[in-house]
């Protein structure tokens, strides 16, 4: 009878912890991956996500920015980052203030490191003919190592040009959510053949 209860007791602290581990987290940004057949490769996509409408740097009162990450994967799987694309956003209700060509440059600092990785390009939604001035959309592409040592750091600040914004726990919980989706192998598999081979 005491090992029957032990082993009642054993599995339910397995489903918890089981239950716990796979429980989403709640950080209110959305993630959605598809396959992209024209480009032959799978994009994971933390869909834009506002960091701070705070203003700039005290320099913009009414200023918005938001952030959209995109992880590529060549083929159709789950496994294998080719490299990271990130999108920062400027909005603002009435006017908002462009970077000029040299105040693209982006650079994004955690804790104890700085990474500079060159000029952000200017992207824009609108119809030809027509001119947005209310956001401003650049883009940069980051390698995964990159990526990966940047979102295991507690504090970010992504900076372009002379503006910087910090981004926030939220947002550093979203960055992490998005990449633990992608499949890492399992090295236990690996070393259990291994040991059956020799």
């Amino acid at each position: 009878m005491s090992r029957f209860v032990l082993l009642l007791v054993c599995t339910l602290v397995l489903f918890s912890v089981i239950a716990h581990a796979q429980s989403p987290i709640k950080h209110g940004g959305k993630i959605d991956s598809r396959y992209d057949g024209f480009k032959y490769e799978t994009v994971m996509r933390l869909q834009k996500m506002k960091v701070n409408c705070d203003g700039i740097k005290d320099k913009f009162k009414d200023a918005c920015v938001s952030i959209e990450v995109s992880l590529h994967m060549p083929g159709m799987q789950l496994n294998y980052v080719r490299n990271v694309t990130l999108q920062v956003v400027f909005e603002n209700q009435d006017w908002v203030h462009t970077h000029a060509p040299e105040q693209r440059n982006l650079s994004i600092s955690t804790y104890d490191q700085t990474f500079r990785l060159g000029r952000m390009e200017l992207i824009t939604n609108a119809r030809p003919g027509a001119w947005d001035t209310k956001i401003e959309t650049l883009k940069a592409s980051i390698p995964y190592a990159t990526f990966k040592k940047i979102i295991e750091s507690d504090t970010i600040e992504i900076q372009v040009g002379n503006d910087a914004v910090m981004l926030r726990e939220k947002n550093i919980a979203a960055l992490r959510d998005l990449n633990n989706r992608v499949l890492t192998p399992q090295n236990n598999a690996t070393s259990e053949t291994k040991s059956v081979r020799r």
